[in-house]
């Protein structure tokens, strides 16, 4: 490979000839070895996770006879029955059900009897109500809607006395022990962001620091302000933290010692990077292949072609690259 040296004309009005250095301002840097990392904060807010939410919407119509949860916001057990109701629908299903088995006891018909029943658990009535329906013989008028998860009632559709009607939601109950946390993130910060190893954040409402994970970067970028989605889970079985807190998220990467040079030390050719190392001689530098990998703005890590100490051309690069282009060195 070529090498390049920068000759420079006597100047006969100073006394002492200046340096290289002095006459093309050419600095010098040398590969060192660091530790680093990095850790970068955004600001996200917290929501209910998707999966725990949980929408109670009737497949029959009917009328709320009694409310055993009557205000927005109680926390339910899973089981614990919120409605007592009736509906025409779910009387005459029950009947029918009750008259199949009469039916079949007589004539050995199972075919109806399993036809009544898979009515029943269609229109949402469980297995066990249907099971004592057959044990004893016995309908009940009215139907109870229970719980399908522990949680809080956020949404309360109905108040003892209302009607309701089929696909129309009655209650939503949210469970808070896992929720989301969502912060923005600019383009340039996205590869920071995948190379992030644990996440955590604080709130001005709950002191502490709460670790957030499984980050999950959504694929899609807001073109109104170039901004991305970041989403993490929180573990919250303490039920400190609610929806709607504002956080300071935390990403942080894993510390790793690696060589690094500045980078105004490395420039790029034809899809190639290049440093231009000192040579044997004042002003004489050679151009080196290397391989590299950002680490901030600043920074780039070296992952081949120079060593710990070696001495390469820093700051004016634009000069060494005109000369270089002249000469062909590339």
């Amino acid at each position: 490979m070529k090498k390049l040296w920068i000759i420079l004309f006597p100047l006969l009005l100073l006394a002492e000839p200046p340096s290289v250095e002095q006459l093309f301002n050419i600095q010098t840097v040398k590969v060192k070895k660091e530790t680093t990392g990095f850790k970068k904060k955004f600001y996200g807010l917290l929501k209910a996770d998707e999966k725990n939410i949980v929408n109670i919407v009737p497949r029959f119509s009917g009328y709320i006879v009694k409310l055993y949860i009557n205000r927005t916001y109680s926390y339910v057990k899973k089981g614990e029955p919120l409605a007592k109701v009736y509906s025409p629908e779910i009387f005459k299903a029950k009947e029918e059900y009750i008259n199949a088995l009469e039916f079949s006891k007589k004539h050995n018909d199972r075919g109806m009897v399993e036809s009544a029943k898979r009515k029943l658990q269609l229109l949402g009535i469980s297995d066990n109500e249907i099971n004592q329906y057959a044990k004893n013989r016995k309908i009940d008028p009215y139907t109870t809607i229970f719980a399908p998860k522990s949680g809080y009632i956020f949404k309360k559709e109905v108040v003892e006395g209302s009607s309701f009607n089929a696909k129309s939601p009655i209650f939503q109950i949210i469970n808070l022990e896992n929720l989301w946390i969502e912060a923005k993130i600019s383009e340039p910060d996205i590869p920071l962001i995948l190379r992030a190893r644990r996440f955590y954040f604080t709130t001005k409402a709950v002191s502490g620091i709460f670790e957030a994970n499984h980050p999950f970067l959504y694929p899609v970028i807001d073109p109104k302000n170039a901004l991305a989605t970041l989403r993490l889970n929180v573990k919250n079985i303490d039920k400190k933290l609610f929806p709607g807190m504002f956080a300071t998220l935390y990403a942080k990467s894993e510390p790793k010692t690696m060589l690094t040079l500045p980078r105004t030390a490395v420039i790029r050719k034809m899809n190639r990077w290049y440093v231009f190392k000192a040579g044997e001689f004042e002003g004489e530098y050679e151009p080196v292949d290397v391989v590299i990998k950002p680490i901030d703005n600043k920074r780039y890590a070296i992952i081949s072609g120079l060593k710990e100490g070696d001495e390469v051309v820093n700051n004016v690069l634009f000069l060494i690259d005109s000369d270089a282009q002249i000469n062909g060195l590339f």
